[in-house]
């Protein structure tokens, strides 16, 4: 795919669902096997809901604290190889399920990135909010900043995300809001819909991560043959 401007954000759901076309099945196997891995957690988690509500409660079991820091530090290289899934994807690679699971091979620092954005949103969050969720917008793009760039440190990867993302931070929210009446249309199938949904969502923000990168490297200054910027010249 070859985008010659940053294109507006119907156009980048309109490629997701070109991209989408003999490969729905494909990918709704992928986030059916990563919901089959977080099913221990969300029953646990149903149980003591119930249970707190029956008995007038509010107390989580400790099974249900041991699954949640299991999901908190897979989430991490679970983010990581879902990037790498969907960047391929819109790059016109081969995919397959295992490719999912890809993050884990960088465990420590994909925890190490999503232990930072977590902790620097919630940081920021306690001015305000708003500020919270600009920095969090601000980090949208990490996951996919490692893939591309395997021995990048985490915090480097945070620091290109603020810079890529700048200037970006609204488009890249109204591009999240415009998911949000299909998100509430899942939830009358009792979230059985998001298997189709958040591969067309993953979709789009892979092709806006695509489109943004490759408009600003092709803005940067070339460097000629005796390695002077011909900024300079």
């Amino acid at each position: 795919m070859e985008y010659k401007t940053i294109l507006p954000n119907d156009e980048l759901r309109a490629y997701a669902r070109l991209q989408l076309s003999g490969f729905w099945g494909k990918m709704v196997f992928a986030y059916f096997i990563y919901y089959l891995i977080l099913l221990p957690f969300n029953i646990v988690s149903a149980i003591d809901s119930i249970n707190n509500a029956l008995y007038d409660e509010s107390s989580v079991s400790g099974i249900s604290n041991l699954l949640a820091v299991a999901v908190l530090i897979t989430s991490g290289p679970f983010s990581l190889g879902f990037a790498g899934y969907f960047l391929k994807r819109v790059r016109g690679e081969e995919i397959f399920t295992r490719n999912i699971f890809d993050g884990f091979k960088r465990f420590i620092p994909s925890l190490l990135a999503a232990f930072f954005i977590g902790l620097f949103t919630f940081l920021w969050s306690l001015l305000l909010i708003i500020p919270g969720i600009v920095k969090g917008l601000g980090y949208s793009m990490v996951f996919n900043i490692m893939y591309d760039n395997p021995e990048m440190k985490p915090r480097d990867a945070l620091k290109k995300s603020q810079i890529m993302m700048n200037g970006y931070k609204l488009k890249y929210f109204l591009l999240q809001l415009s998911f949000v009446g299909w998100a509430f249309l899942c939830l009358l199938t009792l979230g059985v819909g998001l298997l189709w949904l958040n591969p067309y969502i993953y979709l789009s923000y892979a092709n806006f991560y695509e489109n943004l990168k490759i408009n600003q490297e092709a803005s940067l200054p070339k460097v000629n043959e005796v390695g002077e910027s011909q900024i300079f010249s």
